[in-house]
């Protein structure tokens, strides 16, 4: 253990095809904190393992569920930035395993000799342990590629499930499914095709951890409805909320009330907007600014606070002003800024937040309009006749799904691009960021249908999915892959994996990614998905339009 092997990461969309990022992560995770959060998945793996067995003896451990999915979540690209931060994650994932030792040893289960859990270790051990814990750890390309999948699955899925505990909703079929993939893929003896049912199976847990959230969200906040977001700003100081977790959200607005300060959305955060419990307050003002990577730039202007509720956090310039201003919570934390803990209950403190924000001046206005959305599948279920009279009588011919994550690569411009030269009879479905790259273009409606219908977040995919469902009903045909859907899909990160995970599982073929394919999809891996799920990349946009839609 004490060879020491470089950085090595290439969990998201920007690294290089092959290579990983080797120095320092295009995300700006330096080394150090890369080799913390290899040490955190690996002590994590053996938790997994422990409480997988004690699931079989009918005694799984709650607690220890909680640190599997918040290990898995932290360690998700632009959560943590924080070494301080994760080396706390780290000493209580030991811990963790210490106390499921010890129930093991009580029930008289036999503690296996697995090196996830013989492992004992410091943070500051991280380095001189990297060749174990390491991604490049597994010498086997296909092998490590899969196990990477399956991992970054397991991280998206984790993240959804975090969300819908943070409401109360829990489910131990998603705990037991992320639980069972952490074991799997630590035994050395796997093989290719049993890594494969592995990555499967983590899509089915996948669609369960998204209905888990869709029931939470929806159970405590109302079906999202057809909304018209401003884009504007007022004249009262700001709080500008950004990520996924709609319980921050609420808990936001509830103190916030009354204190003459407005919140706005910002990126993840604007389907927020969309629910119904929301729209009580008053102050709830609008949603300021575009996807998660162009926040350096949109948070100088907007002059107030900042709240971090999940992953999609930045790492600022040497010239960045705001800085001091921004807050974290939950698994996010970033140097520099203020992390909030949540109480025994799980609620958080926001006074300090908003007495901030009364001393800052108002935003600075960066835009003027409206953002139409609410388009998850209660309310397209809704319009379900419209929709269906539209296709018969050919006003609509095709619906693209054009979810997943936006980033900062220029070749991005292609879902612009694509979008604009859709036929007019194309109808957008779309959850996730990448729906800045064309929710404010002019595109119109077809018969008062919006060409594009945002779900929301992008764990809101599997709106997507029920909305695909409801139509196979309507339209009477066998499989899903009959339906006039085609999938033009966007990844950054290991939330898009998990969605594209959970198509694959449903048996969803024919897929488009990119604007890469990920670069731990090795030739032999791509070979597979391209036979099983002919799934691909992105070409060009007249490629893509005769490919996806003038074909059939």
């Amino acid at each position: 253990m004490e060879n020491q092997a470089p950085m090595f990461c290439y969990q998201c969309q920007e690294t290089a095809k092959g290579t990983g990022c080797t120095l320092r992560g295009v995300c700006g995770k330096l080394p150090e904190t890369s080799g913390r959060m290899d040490l955190l998945l690996y002590v994590t793996r053996g938790v997994a393992i422990l409480n997988d067995l004690l699931r079989g003896k009918g005694s799984p451990q709650r607690d220890a569920d909680h640190q599997v999915i918040d290990a898995l979540f932290t360690t998700i690209t632009n959560a943590n930035f924080d070494n301080d931060s994760l080396d706390g994650f780290i000493r209580r994932a030991f811990q963790m395993k210490r106390e499921l030792i010890a129930k093991c040893k009580e029930l008289g289960i036999k503690i296996p000799d697995a090196p996830e859990v013989t492992l004992a270790a410091e943070p500051e051990d991280y380095e001189k342990l990297e060749s174990v814990t390491g991604v490049l750890a597994e010498p086997d390309a296909d092998k490590r590629g899969l196990k990477q999948l399956a991992i970054y699955g397991a991280k998206g899925a984790a993240a959804y499930a975090r969300h819908a505990a943070n409401l109360k909703y829990e489910d131990d079929d998603v705990y037991a499914c992320i639980e069972k993939v952490l074991k799997e893929v630590s035994r050395p003896d796997i093989t290719v095709d049993e890594l494969l049912k592995v990555v499967l199976y983590m899509g089915e847990g996948g669609v369960k951890a998204m209905a888990l959230l869709d029931s939470a969200n929806t159970g405590r906040y109302g079906n999202p409805e057809i909304t018209k977001v401003n884009t504007g700003v007022r004249n009262n100081p700001g709080i500008l909320i950004s990520g996924h977790d709609l319980h921050d959200l609420e808990e936001l607005l509830e103190q916030t009330a009354g204190t003459g300060v407005d919140v706005y959305t910002h990126s993840e955060m604007l389907p927020g907007q969309y629910y119904p419990y929301f729209k009580k307050y008053p102050h709830f003002a609008g949603n300021y600014g575009n996807a998660w990577w162009k926040q350096i730039d949109e948070f100088e202007k907007f002059n107030g606070c900042f709240v971090f509720t999940s992953n999609c956090i930045v790492p600022p310039r040497k010239t960045t002003t705001y800085t001091d201003r921004v807050y974290t919570l939950g698994v996010v934390d970033m140097p520099g800024t203020h992390h909030i803990d949540a109480d025994a209950e799980g609620h958080h403190d926001f006074s300090e937040v908003i007495a901030r924000a009364k001393t800052c001046q108002p935003p600075t206005e960066i835009e003027h309009g409206e953002i139409v959305g609410g388009f998850a599948h209660h309310q397209v279920v809704e319009l379900a006749p419209k929709i269906i009279d539209l296709i018969n009588r050919g006003k609509i011919r095709k619906f693209v799904v054009m979810a997943g994550c936006d980033g900062r690569f220029p070749s991005r411009s292609y879902y612009t691009d694509f979008a604009q030269a859709l036929p007019d009879d194309c109808v957008i479905l779309t959850a996730g960021c990448a729906k800045y790259r064309y929710n404010k273009l002019p595109l119109g409606d077809i018969e008062g249908v919006p060409r594009v219908l945002d779900a929301g977040q992008c764990n809101d995919s599997y709106s997507l999915v029920r909305i695909a469902m409801a139509l196979k009903d309507a339209l009477k045909v066998d499989s899903i892959n009959d339906l006039p859907i085609v999938y033009n899909i966007a990844w950054y990160e290991q939330k898009a994996v998990i969605v594209l995970l959970a198509l694959l599982s449903l048996g969803v073929q024919n897929i488009h990614t990119g604007p890469t394919l990920p670069a731990f999809f090795t030739p032999d891996i791509l070979k597979v998905l391209q036979e099983k799920f002919n799934i691909g990349t992105i070409s060009t946009v007249e490629n893509d339009i005769a490919t996806l839609i003038n074909s059939k």
